[in-house]
């Protein structure tokens, strides 16, 4: 499995949890070792241009996924298999401020919106209230689980 993690948003970030992260949640979704993932970190300016351009929304946004292979979650007898998975883009400038809106940290909310825009390049989708409550369910355990495995490393 590769997993990529590019910083050009000109903030310190502790990409080795996003890594960690990543690699968890896609074993825990089945995805194959040979699956790609990049993840993108860029300054609002950047944000404002991808949210623009591809969104047609005005003014950063916090995560963007851009799936390419349109793999979907596998299962542990059959699990997705190689490819690529596609791209998330996160701006930890708009997480930061997000993150002192909940009164949690700023990698808690770069944790949540890795672990959203993963599900995102697997298919999820949070249009319609079932597909909402799916998804969001979803990215509950598995930030769960995570955070449970890094109270344990630490330990």
């Amino acid at each position: 499995m590769t997993i990529e993690i590019t910083n050009e948003s000109g903030v310190d970030v502790d990409e080795t949890v996003l890594l960690r992260l990543t690699e968890q949640n896609l074993a825990e979704l089945h995805v194959s070792p040979d699956a790609d993932v990049a993840i993108l970190l860029v300054d609002e300016g950047a944000m404002e241009s991808l949210h623009v351009q591809w969104m047609d929304e005005p003014g950063p946004t916090d995560v963007l996924s851009f799936p390419m292979d349109e793999l979907r979650p596998g299962t542990e007898e059959q699990p997705t298999p190689a490819g690529l998975l596609g791209d998330i883009v996160l701006c930890p400038q708009v997480a930061e401020t997000q993150a002192q809106a909940a009164g949690h940290s700023t990698v808690d909310e770069l944790i949540l919106l890795t672990t959203h825009g993963l599900l995102h390049l697997l298919g999820f989708d949070h249009a319609e209230p079932e597909e909402e409550r799916e998804m969001f369910g979803l990215q509950r355990e598995l930030i769960a689980a995570f955070q449970a495995t890094e109270r344990r490393r630490r330990a």
